[in-house]
């Protein structure tokens, strides 16, 4: 196998890995700013029991926020790493432009988080209560501040903007027009979104296993309330701002669309393949099942409207098979999402948020979905950056220019280091929360000092 291919793999490899973990503590950080406060609420309500189920909640998904972002950073740096190491010609050529935004990152949000992440998990009781809230805020504003730099960087190299070229190298024209490029915007409300369903579907899982096994009484039912209403509100959100971005990929990136829906030929009217196998060798599909211009309607808001071929962009089309799967399997994943969660949310209301008189099947459908979160965003980053190929950076740079020359037995190596290591580090992780979830008494234990009352008699900054 060839180096180009084998560092392909490897930094696809890396990147499964490294957004698995953002993908949550971007979400979770806000999360806990909100369990927070409902704690600070029933605190100075005096309600003492509902304030301490709310604080047990929040003690709880503090200690899974600490294990998501420590694994977040560790694949995140290794990551970094592959610029230098495999992909020498993307920093020669768009240095000016990746360098400084990822600079920022690490400037504006890498920093606020690390600054203030202390504070907020060994300060409280320590320090006031309106300082160990701020960290809490500025920490999930720090996750979501690198989501945006990250975003933008990615973005702009789908759909670059606000440069110019200047003997092979790309040079900024316009900052803003180089970070708020035309599919930013979509990107980043889309990813954050994704985020906040896949925290959604967490806590939804680990609350209903908890409930399923007898334990964490006192915050799970309301863990669990909280997921269920998050992931049914967020989900229409984000079918619209996936319609949004539908529409700006149709303008922008055509070829990737056509490699979405498999089509060959342009064409008005083309129908929605619900199944078919493309065929990239022959140039057609193999067993389609469609709707009559449906892929016309969705993409286009007219039953006519024009859908372009991959023969029309020869040699320069995204590999349609990979892409193809990889966008039914986020639809089909967020499709089960919003059954899940809207049946969830009337079946938990119609007994009146009591979650012992849930059926026990949907408990098990809720621990059974728990990374389902995992797949949906996976699937949707495998559609975004498979679909960028065979550029780097969209119809200006191709991937195979910027590809180091090392030896290929090297990169394979480090390849099935990075996969063993990654599996392993999965494997450990879901073991944990496993874990944490089953013990949660125990998990609770190593804090100390936290006592809602505080808050009633005046505990303050």
């Amino acid at each position: 196998m060839d180096v180009f291919t084998l560092a392909r793999m490897q930094f696809a490899a890396n990147i499964t890995f490294h957004i698995l973990f953002p993908t949550i503590s971007i979400g979770l950080g806000w999360l806990l700013l909100f369990l927070r406060w409902r704690w600070l609420k029933a605190g100075r309500s005096g309600e003492p029991l509902r304030a301490q189920g709310w604080l047990d909640a929040y003690r709880f998904w503090t200690k899974v926020f600490a294990l998501t972002f420590a694994l977040g950073v560790v694949s995140g740096i290794t990551m970094s790493f592959q610029f230098g190491t495999n992909w020498p010609g993307f920093m020669e050529k768009v240095g000016s432009i990746a360098g400084p935004l990822l600079g920022y990152e690490v400037l504006t949000a890498f920093f606020l988080e690390a600054g203030f992440l202390g504070v907020m998990l060994f300060g409280h009781g320590k320090v006031g209560e309106r300082l160990h809230l701020m960290s809490t805020f500025l920490v999930a504003f720090g996750t979501t501040l690198s989501a945006f730099w990250i975003l933008a960087l990615n973005s702009w190299m789908q759909t670059p903007a606000g440069h110019e070229i200047v003997n092979g190298e790309f040079q900024v024209r316009n900052w803003l027009e180089v970070v708020f490029n035309p599919s930013f915007p979509y990107r980043f409300i889309h990813m954050l979104l994704a985020s906040a369903l896949t925290c959604a579907f967490l806590l939804m899982g680990l609350s209903a296993w908890q409930i399923l096994r007898g334990v964490g009484q006192r915050s799970a039912p309301k863990v669990l309330r909280v997921g269920l209403t998050l992931a049914a509100l967020a989900i229409p959100v984000q079918i619209v701002v996936g319609d949004m971005h539908g529409l700006n990929t149709l303008k922008h990136q055509p070829a990737k669309i056509a490699a979405i829906e498999g089509v060959w030929d342009t064409e008005r009217g083309a129908p929605l393949l619900l199944f078919a196998i493309p065929d990239a060798q022959q140039r057609k599909n193999h067993f389609e099942i469609g709707v009559p211009k449906g892929a016309s309607l969705i993409l286009t808001h007219e039953v006519d409207g024009e859908i372009k071929g991959m023969n029309d962009f020869p040699g320069a089309h995204p590999p349609p098979l990979p892409m193809f799967f990889a966008f039914r399997i986020m639809l089909g994943m967020g499709g089960l999402m919003l059954v899940t969660s809207w049946l969830g949310c009337w079946l938990y209301r119609r007994v009146q948020w009591q979650p012992a008189r849930l059926p026990r099947p949907l408990l098990w459908l809720f621990s059974a979905m728990t990374f389902s979160g995992w797949v949906a965003t996976v699937a949707g980053w495998y559609v975004t950056e498979i679909g960028r190929q065979p550029f780097i950076v969209y119809g200006l740079l191709r991937t195979a220019d910027v590809a180091s020359d090392q030896p290929p037995l090297m990169v394979g190596l480090t390849l099935a280091l990075y996969v063993a290591l990654y599996l392993a580090l999965i494997v450990a992780y879901v073991s944990v929360l496993k874990y944490m979830a089953e013990k949660p008494e125990q998990a609770l234990e190593t804090v100390t000092g936290e006592q809602p009352l505080a808050v009633v008699q005046g505990g303050g900054a």
